[in-house]
């Protein structure tokens, strides 16, 4: 980037700005070598975004994660969706199974979770994947760093558990009560996760509280005889068999302080568990693209509306890797984003954004006066341009604003002047459950 020190207090000089020619992931990527010095030789580059389900958000990550492969040797795709789950998804990257339409649908009904894999766009991303796996001498690998269940279901991680017992320990007998308990507030997506959680403050706290003891029961169990399981099965398969119960542990954990009322709690227990799974992922590959909600990613602590400011996922990775952290947070124009009213449940996915970002926003800042989508390195600014980002204190996150100082937050900002909803994916949307495909059904009817 050039240094220019013409800048008004409102808009940041063009020096700052490092233009993207385009958002497509299959065009060339020579607009996107800034990243060289950008990231250095950071380990963890993770990539925000403002709300979730915009194409634009998909196509930003597929493109920067293409480059980020192809470039400087990137193993690891480490997205918000479920840990559990995720191990289909990245079965399918590295090719096992049919690459066919109808098992891709499969895969990203069933392998993502919180709607993730609803998406046109993610089948793109996930196809490139595949492609770039069978011809690279380095594949790319796909890990769900989220609870599972879309957060309130603990049926896949105890599944996945059982499943594993059944091979390292088939003599051991698994509380069948853990499940049943499990199964009576368990939701098949993210459109009835309100009334699952329900459901669970409805358990009487005797169950509620046989459930976690079970739990902890399974996990002394497990991790004590590490040693013999790892002999009969794998070193990998255990290790995966214990993550899978944690993060099932950190759910029943989560669902415990909703019921108490305690939503602060709650955010803190799933975001420190986020922060040990990627983690658990880079135990295990070289350098990670990780996508999150910028509120996940961001190093400084978030602000949600009606919450205290907590320390998020990015804040424990920033504090555990220093500069093998990098942190891409994002802003946007004009458009579309994700609805965050009760209406979504029942087919209102999405909601217009003002005509412009509020004044005093750091959105606002980043859409004065440059044209198209473009970057902007933080630690790399005149010293007129630091005190513009320093001069805003909010930032927008789909349909709300929180106090948030930028420098504190990120390294690099990526603004995208306009963003629109995803186009779904038929095959997916037809491997999901009903109480999905009908909400999409009554908002494409309406599009």
């Amino acid at each position: 980037m050039t240094t220019n020190t013409s800048v008004t207090s409102d808009r940041l000089s063009d020096g700052a700005v490092s233009p993207l020619r385009t958002l497509d992931p299959a065009a060339p990527l020579d607009d996107l070598e800034w990243l060289d010095q950008a990231i250095g030789d950071a380990r963890v580059v993770a990539i925000g975004e403002s709300a979730h389900y915009n194409r634009e958000f998909f196509q930003l990550r597929h493109r920067l994660l293409r480059y980020l492969a192809e470039r400087h040797g990137f193993s690891a795709y480490a997205m918000e969706t479920g840990f559990v789950e995720g191990a289909l998804v990245d079965s399918w990257v590295r090719g096992e199974g049919d690459a066919g339409a109808e098992r891709l649908g499969h895969v990203m009904a069933n392998g993502m979770t919180s709607l993730m894999g609803a998406w046109a766009p993610m089948r793109a991303h996930l196809e490139w994947m595949r492609r770039h796996n069978h011809a690279a001498a380095h594949p790319v690998g796909f890990y769900g760093i989220d609870m599972p269940g879309s957060m309130v279901s603990l049926l896949p991680g105890l599944d996945a558990v059982t499943a594993y017992l059944a091979l390292a320990d088939p003599e051991f007998p698994v509380d069948p009560a853990l499940r049943e308990t499990a199964a009576a507030f368990a939701a098949p997506s993210a459109f009835t996760a309100p009334a699952a959680i329900a459901a669970y403050g409805d358990l009487a706290t005797e169950r509620r509280n046989a459930m976690t003891a079970g739990l902890a029961d399974l996990t002394a169990h497990l991790t004590s005889r590490r040693l013999t399981y790892v002999r009969r099965t794998s070193a990998d398969a255990f290790a995966r068999a214990l993550h899978a119960l944690r993060v099932t542990v950190t759910l029943d954990a989560m669902l415990r302080e909703i019921a108490r009322g305690n939503r602060d709690a709650m955010s803190l227990v799933r975001d420190a568990r986020i922060a040990d799974t990627v983690e658990w992922v880079l135990e295990r590959e070289d350098r990670i693209v990780l996508a999150a909600h910028n509120g996940h990613v961001q190093r400084a602590p978030h602000t949600m509306p009606g919450m205290p400011v907590m320390p998020m996922a990015g804040a424990h990775l920033a504090d555990r890797l220093g500069s093998d952290y990098v942190v891409i947070g994002t802003t946007t124009g004009t458009g579309q984003t994700l609805n965050t009213a009760p209406d979504f449940y029942t087919g209102t996915l999405f909601a217009d954004l003002e005509e412009a970002p509020r004044p005093g926003s750091l959105d606002a800042l980043m859409n004065a006066g440059h044209r198209g989508p473009f970057a902007v390195d933080l630690r790399r600014l005149s010293a007129a341009d630091t005190a513009a980002v320093r001069s805003v204190s909010r930032q927008r996150y789909g349909t709300y604003y929180a106090d948030q100082s930028a420098l504190a937050s990120f390294d690099i900002v990526v603004h995208l002047p306009h963003v629109t909803a995803a186009e779904p994916d038929p095959a997916a949307l037809a491997q999901a459950p009903r109480d999905v495909r009908e909400p999409f059904a009554g908002w494409m009817s309406m599009a």
